[in-house]
């Protein structure tokens, strides 16, 4: 028979009589879990125990660490009743005792107070008021939600409390506060209040623990702004779906610009803030059409998220069902497969449902790939070259009739992006940096003085210099 006992947070005395009197029977075989706990090491001082703290030290993993355990306890049975105590609440972050519970024998488990108990009491919360959320430090969820008083728990390591404490301050509001307790319910408890970028690491410990309560932050915390704005704004209150529209196409080029003139490595932190700053006013636009539908009870914006998660799910069955591809242009197969099944009805062309309002270069690239699926394609790059040749060769020739020559000079550019598809290259994002190259060249040219009134030789060579890597006024 094994009898599953919590300490408590604090002290021996502390403990209930009738759980003491257990913990104390001399006809039972007491094992800890560890006796790095107040009550654990005034147990082991009043009689013989066991301490699990050496399979700690000898397991290469947590998971190893708690099989050992189990494995001890359920071993020792063989020589009588066994009581297993451990730091708290045997039901709360307990993972040996859930393995001994699934372990098949016969297993007591005896209630006690827990370190959420002595953190609720310290802040004098009551967990019904506006609900409760306790989150383990070793596997923080991501995103991080904290839309209410949240506790986080297993903070045993001064990386893992820098870690939680640099997650919690990326998503409350600048100023917002949380509370750090090392030992509550104890004598020696110590209690802390900062932001939590000044949150101690140190102060790491098996009993150490986190307290938030502020008003949420993150995307949480920018869904309930918006709600604010459409209440209290006028001119938020104002905006239809209609009247949105531009802007949602002037942030989502704005995001387009930032995205290209990232250079490909990780460590691009400059362009990396530009992107971050883009992406949140695309993100605006999204949260403002959500909020609108959600005032005209039509969905809110965990209905878009949902549908969202739904079609990703449905449209990855080689990760989330049986279906099973070696290549992305398998993977991209079946999503397009798949989308053509939602929609229910078939195509009369491979050309179906691509907008035509479209960004050209977007589009073109678009009608590319839906004639290269039925195999109407180059084979490589090098095939477009000679095409694209071809097509200026063509232009040539007409080139003293406007008509024709619009013609020939849009067949040049539908064979750049093909060629540019060909090579992975994004022809958006390629033209936008030969754009921005040029706009520095010239802007390097005007540097060196004025350009009116300079000849074109002038003006060349003004050029040429400011092509060369490092170039100088």
């Amino acid at each position: 028979m094994i009898t599953i006992i919590g300490l408590g947070p604090g002290d021996f005395d502390r403990i209930p009589e009738s759980i003491r009197s257990v913990l104390l029977d001399p006809g039972r075989i007491v094992i800890l879990r560890t006796i790095e706990h107040p009550a654990a090491a005034q147990l082991a001082a009043r009689r013989e125990v066991t301490s699990c703290d050496d399979l700690y030290r000898a397991s290469p993993t947590f998971d190893d660490v708690y099989g050992a355990i189990a494995a001890r306890v359920i071993d020792a049975t063989s020589a009588g009743p066994v009581v297993y105590a451990v730091p708290g609440s045997p039901m709360v972050g307990e993972f040996a005792v859930r393995k001994l519970l699934a372990s098949g024998e016969r297993v007591e488990v005896i209630p006690s107070e827990s370190f959420i108990d002595a953190v609720l009491g310290e802040v004098g919360y009551d967990p019904l008021d506006r609900g409760l959320q306790i989150l383990n430090g070793h596997d923080l969820p991501r995103p991080l939600i904290l839309d209410k008083p949240t506790i986080v728990g297993h903070l045993d390591r001064p990386e893992i409390l820098a870690d939680v404490a640099a997650s919690i301050a990326r998503v409350l509001p600048e100023g917002a506060t949380v509370t750090l307790f090392a030992g509550a319910g104890s004598p020696e408890m110590i209690r802390l209040e900062s932001r939590p970028e000044e949150v101690e690491p140190s102060l790491a410990g098996l009993r150490t623990a986190l307290f938030v309560d502020a008003e949420p932050g993150g995307l949480i915390g920018a869904v309930r702004t918006m709600h604010i704005l459409r209440r209290e704004c006028p001119w938020d209150r104002e905006q239809t779906h209609q009247s949105l529209v531009k802007y949602l196409v002037e942030e989502s080029f704005e995001l387009i610009d930032a995205i290209s003139h990232l250079d490909g490595s990780d460590q691009d932190w400059v362009a990396y803030s530009a992107v971050e700053d883009e992406l949140g006013d695309v993100l605006l636009s999204v949260l403002f059409h959500a909020a609108i539908a959600d005032e005209n009870g039509v969905f809110d914006i965990d209905d878009v998220a949902e549908v969202m998660r739904q079609k990703l799910v449905r449209r990855h069955p080689h990760v989330f069902a049986d279906v099973e591809v070696g290549t992305s242009s398998e993977v991209k197969t079946n999503w397009d497969r798949i989308k053509d099944d939602e929609r229910g009805e078939a195509r009369d062309s491979n050309m179906d449902g691509i907008p035509s309002g479209m960004p050209a270069i977007h589009r073109a690239s678009k009608v590319q790939n839906r004639a290269a699926k039925v195999g109407f394609d180059w084979t490589d790059a090098r095939d477009v070259v000679p095409k694209l040749r071809e097509e200026i060769d063509e232009l040539e020739e007409v080139l003293d009739d406007p008509e024709q020559a619009e013609a020939e000079l849009g067949d040049i550019l539908f064979s750049a992006i093909n060629l540019a598809r060909h090579l992975g290259i994004d022809g958006e994002i390629a033209l936008r940096r030969a754009v921005d190259r040029f706009e520095e060249r010239f802007r390097s040219m005007e540097a060196s003085g004025p350009l009116d009134g300079l000849g074109l030789d002038e003006m060349n060579r003004r050029w040429e210099r400011a092509k060369q890597p490092d170039s100088a006024p």
